[in-house]
């Protein structure tokens, strides 16, 4: 085994906690990550980690040797990227993650044309509404709809996406249409959440004549999933706060309704996020402008 795998390896058991989860992450089975991670306690004469039935914890060893693993990692990164900044051959993985709705319209689709533009990058795709840990989870490129709230990061805008808000003509039919922001909070209305664990206490954004107004929505429906969301609005079960590219057609329809044109949600930019440490990477680059230029392309013919 190489002996660079196996540190690779036991970073992300180190970032990860677990041996299935690494393994997943590197692409090997749990037991030849195991078989990696006790190779390295051989080769370095030492225990790497406290096991438990649970989870793996570093031992004091393990603290002190993560540290310099990681920079071992990063420099051979580093070093590989600038060679293939040189030679124009762009080489390695990307690990890149998007919200569920947006990461299926439009960043899943592209991944087989950027490989086959960049056939020698491994591209792995992980699509979740949670709120994804860029920098822990070892992510290299995260395309999101929102703000940068952490200085460690790097942002590129891509562009600012029109939200609406919207149910199905059963539900308006059945529990009145909205005609101003206080009638979301009444408790006549059903909102349809997103959530999931951690996430932060729940609000809408409103454009109101008197500007920005955030409003504590409730419901009882809530989804880690937008599209989920999306559905049960299309069934009757609530309203909905949705970016405008994901539920245009619906609206084109009929099947779905816009509400409060008067006071429309704020706008969200899309934006590209990475590590600091990957801006100079080239992989990374050509990533964010290979789908800063389909999101562009494919939002604007959705919006048509």
């Amino acid at each position: 085994m190489s002996y660079l795998d196996n540190i690779r390896v036991f970073v992300r058991v180190v970032e990860l906690g677990t041996l299935s989860s690494a393994g997943r992450d590197q692409r090997v089975t749990p037991a030849v990550a195991s078989n990696r991670i006790k190779e390295l306690e051989r080769h370095l004469g030492v225990r790497l980690f406290n096991r438990t039935t649970r989870k793996l914890s570093p031992t004091e060893h393990g603290r002190v040797f993560y540290l310099g693993a990681v920079k071992i990692i990063e420099a051979v990164n580093e070093a590989e990227s600038a060679i293939a900044d040189l030679s124009h051959n762009p080489k390695g993985s990307l690990r890149i993650t998007a919200p569920l709705g947006l990461g299926r319209r439009l960043i899943a689709s592209g991944i087989p044309e950027f490989h086959d533009r960049y056939p020698d990058i491994e591209v792995r795709l992980r699509l979740s509404d949670h709120n994804v840990d860029i920098l822990s989870e070892g992510v290299d490129v995260a395309f999101k709809l929102g703000v940068l709230e952490d200085s460690n990061l790097r942002m590129r805008g891509i562009l600012n996406c029109q939200r609406v808000v919207c149910a199905a003509p059963g539900y308006l039919e059945k529990r009145g249409t909205p005609e101003t922001p206080d009638a979301l909070i009444d408790d006549k209305h059903d909102c349809l959440l997103l959530r999931y664990p951690g996430s932060k206490e729940y609000y809408w954004t409103l454009q109101t004549p008197d500007g920005i107004r955030k409003l504590e929505i409730g419901g009882p429906y809530d989804s880690d999933d937008g599209d989920v969301l999306t559905q049960w609005a299309l069934e009757g079960r609530g309203i909905i706060n949705k970016p405008l590219f994901e539920v245009k057609a619906h609206l084109n329809d009929g099947t779905l309704v816009e509400i409060l044109k008067d006071t429309p949600p704020a706008s969200v930019q899309l934006a590209a996020i990475y590590p600091h440490k990957r801006f100079q990477d080239p992989k990374v680059r050509l990533m964010i402008d290979f789908m800063a230029e389909r999101c562009q392309r494919m939002i604007g013919k959705m919006l048509e």
